[in-house]
């Protein structure tokens, strides 16, 4: 990966539907030139999708949660595709520490978040936290 390709990346962060034309002329190259880099990005996985960022109050989702859960390594095999299904699971993360699962979660009512964690302690123990704000919210990877 040369400086092109990362002022590339650098620039679909900021806006993912920059056309051909001005990416192109940003980087100095013709547009088959900036299609060729991106594609290749693309094939080589480092462009994994383009997403959109919604505003989830405007959607009526004001509760965002984590949700820590402590699960035995043996209850992967069914957790990861109960999870997976879970359209209000935004993020879930393996991790270190006293707990086994860090789960991202939104939701319209404390009510939703309850009846979910209710699910989710089949599983084992579970500790929530709610967000109250984000003063940093999430952002793109520096490049």
């Amino acid at each position: 990966m040369d400086e092109i390709d990362l002022k590339l990346l650098r620039l679909l962060q900021k806006n993912a539907r920059t056309p051909i034309k001005a990416l192109a002329g940003e980087v100095r190259l013709s547009s088959p030139a900036v299609s060729a880099r991106i594609e290749r990005l693309e094939k080589q996985g480092v462009i994994r999708a383009y997403t959109l960022d919604l505003d989830p109050l405007q959607l009526g989702h004001h509760i965002l949660a984590y949700i820590h859960l402590d699960m035995q390594p043996t209850q992967k095999e069914e957790f990861y595709p109960f999870i997976a299904a879970c359209s209000n699971v935004l993020e879930c993360n393996c991790v270190t520490g006293n707990y086994s699962m860090l789960i991202k979660v939104s939701f319209a009512s404390t009510q939703e978040l309850d009846g979910f964690i209710g699910r989710l302690q089949k599983f084992g123990k579970t500790e929530t936290q709610i967000v109250f704000s984000s003063p940093v919210p999430p952002r793109a990877i520096v490049v």
